[in-house]
């Protein structure tokens, strides 16, 4: 029996949390085309009956420009360090950047087991990813390209990840897939909906706070209570969207994946609020359920 721990990092919308979700089989971690979806350390865990993995899912690497990102990419350079591997996933169809580069040899030096994973190698040419395998190989890191969508190499991956982990017994019960309450997915899958809904409309600093979740007495419906805080008051303009329309399709949108989720009806009820300039202040950081380590 293998098991440990292995953190995902790499750039902002690299595919990690695309790639987590896949390879543990259920949804683990929110996704949306914006930068810094996953804002806190998330565990996936993957058991077989000769292995356990427990993916880290982290917050994408990339310039802080304010205090809650400072915090998230502190949580990301920790994650890194308390680990049996690395996984540096970079997106090829992007291209290959020299801060890609410079990343990986940043968490090579580290000394903890190190592997590069190419993702979305399905919407690219085979000469570019022939050319970047090329160009990172003389890094000395191995490197694995995959596509999470299409399933392709994640068998390969997994083997590979498999032989660089210690024999030990689980760290987790067969049974268990993450480290988080339904109370926590539930914020993000309504987050997740926000993103994908707005898109470029506001910038990605929203928070979705939890003030009632409940089931009721018979057992068949959750009553969900949530307060969506924004940090500009023409913000909160567009998510409410003319007499209501967009808060209510984004509700829609949520509550779907909520009862898919829950295996219950949801009755989901949600307030705009705006708190200006909340991701620099620490106390809303903390508030807000993203804590700085002391």
């Amino acid at each position: 029996m293998r098991s440990g721990y292995v953190a995902v990092i790499g750039r902002a919308n690299a595919g990690k949390s695309t790639l987590i979700n896949v390879l543990v089989g259920e949804k683990v971690a929110i996704v949306s085309p914006r930068p810094q979806t996953t804002r806190d350390r998330i565990l996936g865990v993957l058991t077989e009956q000769d292995y356990q993995i427990a993916f880290v899912d982290t917050p994408g690497l990339y310039k802080a420009d304010n205090l809650l990102n400072s915090v998230m990419q502190k949580t990301t350079e920790d994650s890194a360090k308390d680990v049996d591997l690395v996984l540096f996933v970079i997106d090829a169809h992007e291209g290959l950047s020299e801060n890609d580069k410079n990343l990986a040899v940043k968490f090579m030096k580290t000394g903890v087991p190190f592997l590069i994973v190419l993702s979305k190698t399905d919407i690219m040419p085979e000469s570019l990813l022939i050319s970047e395998i090329k160009e990172l190989s003389e890094l000395g890191a191995e490197i694995i390209p995959v596509s999470a969508r299409k399933g392709k190499n994640l068998k390969e991956l997994l083997k590979v990840i498999v032989s660089k982990l210690p024999e030990g017994d689980k760290i987790f019960e067969q049974d268990i897939i993450s480290d988080r309450s339904e109370r926590f997915m539930v914020s993000e899958i309504i987050r997740e909906k926000i993103l994908l809904k707005f898109e470029r409309e506001i910038p990605h600093g929203v928070a979705v706070i939890i003030n009632k979740f409940k089931l009721r007495e018979d057992g068949k419906v959750y009553d969900i209570d949530v307060d969506i805080i924004c940090e500009k008051s023409n913000h909160k303009a567009i998510i409410i969207g003319k007499q209501g329309s967009a808060i209510k399709e984004v509700s829609s949108f949520a509550r779907t994946d909520l009862e898919k989720f829950l295996d219950k009806k949801v009755f989901l009820t949600t307030y705009v609020k705006v708190k200006e300039d909340w991701r620099n202040s620490a106390y809303l950081i903390k508030e807000h359920g993203y804590a700085q380590d002391e």
